[in-house]
């Protein structure tokens, strides 16, 4: 049995794995003429951490990773705390895989370094995928025909596979930027900071915490805009302008953002859902299918799931069958991603309340909830959406 997956990011590569712990032999193309280290922070829950374990990464992912003992939220003027949720040794004991904060480019490398190199084409741009009933095919840029019995395209929120399958369908942009920043921890030391936090305020919500063993500190500012920015990992803020843009808000935010270096500056954009993700034997994963709005921390745990579920529906299938195959791997992922899609959109909303009596309600049930439970809402899905270390039966 024979795959392509089009598209080396974290959802095509845990793919590729995912497939190859199938038993299929898979050829991974990128565009990319090499592999290079960009993004920020991420956050892994343990539902994503649980499939990272299953394909053999999790012990050089979690390596460099930071373990938050809680996550804080906090009020914007004064810094006062909401409430605070478990993420550390207790939320691992109860969802069976640690809750980790890492810098995106070390997750990246440790599903590079996981896949066989000659398994791996970069430099190689697809520009058409065609199929019959027997296979399918994808063809370069440099106009060679790759064929095989399954194409995965996980080609990133601009994907080219997405229109080619379901028409002309763009990205959304959804009405906010961020700022992103990495610091030394020396220079926030004398802040005080908590492992993790996200502190709310009207039309803006600003996130931090530690990557790389706690050496560096991940920041990222988000806030409205009606004018559509550019979806971008190299842009950079101009001069001043993140501190201009949370003016007014607690000391330690304003500190953090005047003592950042560089400061990249991108808009957020999403995916519209979609009814189905498969036509015949080519199927979308990742953001391709469902990119969504950060603000639940889930865009790549849910292509790591995606790429489970992928793996146990393919696995000990004949070409005949991978079109139902197909099917029902989108059938056991399709209607989480679409839930949490919305939850993050959901979230975006609570978080920009203006100040007044929606927000004090909202800072209220946050509380509330929090004094009777020691996980964080969505946590319920961290292990309704797992996986256990071998396939469901």
């Amino acid at each position: 049995m024979r795959a392509i997956v089009v598209g080396a990011g974290i959802g095509g590569l845990a793919a590729t794995l995912s497939l190859r712990r199938a038993g299929w032999d898979v050829t991974l193309v990128e565009q990319a003429a090499r592999f290079t280290e960009v993004g920020a922070g991420i956050q892994l829950a343990p539902n994503a951490t649980r499939v990272l374990r299953r394909l053999d990464v999790l012990g050089a992912v979690a390596a460099p990773a930071a373990r938050p003992s809680h996550l804080s939220f906090r009020t914007w003027s004064d810094g006062s705390e909401i409430c605070r949720y478990a993420t550390g040794r207790d939320a691992e004991d109860e969802f069976g895989a640690p809750y980790l904060l890492l810098h995106r480019a070390d997750l990246h490398q440790a599903l590079v370094a996981a896949v066989p190199p000659e398994s791996v084409r970069l430099n190689t741009t697809v520009v058409d995928i065609t199929q019959d009933d027997d296979s399918a095919c994808v063809t370069t840029a440099a106009g060679e025909r790759l064929g095989a019995d399954l194409v995965v395209a996980a080609d990133g929120i601009r994907s080219a596979a997405r229109q080619w399958l379901f028409g002309k369908d763009e990205a959304v942009f959804s009405g906010t930027a961020a700022y992103r920043a990495l610091l030394p921890a020396a220079e926030v030391a004398d802040l005080g900071l908590p492992p993790l936090a996200v502190w709310l305020g009207p039309d803006r919500h600003f996130v931090h915490y530690w990557v790389r063993r706690g050496e560096l500190l991940n920041v990222v500012a988000v806030f409205a805009t009606h004018a559509a920015a550019q979806e971008s990992w190299t842009a950079q803020a101009e001069p001043g302008e993140p501190s201009r843009e949370f003016a007014g808000w607690d000391s330690r935010v304003l500190s953090i953002l005047e003592r950042a270096g560089q400061v990249l500056r991108y808009g957020i954009y999403t995916r519209t859902p979609l009814t189905r993700w498969n036509v015949g034997r080519v199927t979308l994963l990742g953001d391709s299918a469902h990119a969504m709005a950060p603000f639940q921390a889930q865009g790549a745990a849910q292509a790591l799931l995606d790429a489970a579920a992928l793996g146990d529906a393919l696995a000990d299938t004949t070409p005949a069958e991978v079109p139902s195959a197909l099917d029902r791997y989108a059938a056991r992922r399709l209607p989480t991603a679409t839930t949490t899609q919305a939850g993050s959109t959901r979230a975006g909303r609570d978080f920009h309340l203006p100040d007044g009596p929606e927000a004090e309600a909202r800072s209220a049930r946050m509380a509330a909830h929090a004094a009777e439970n020691r996980f964080m809402p969505q946590a319920a899905a961290w292990r309704a959406d797992g996986w256990d270390d071998e396939p469901d039966s």
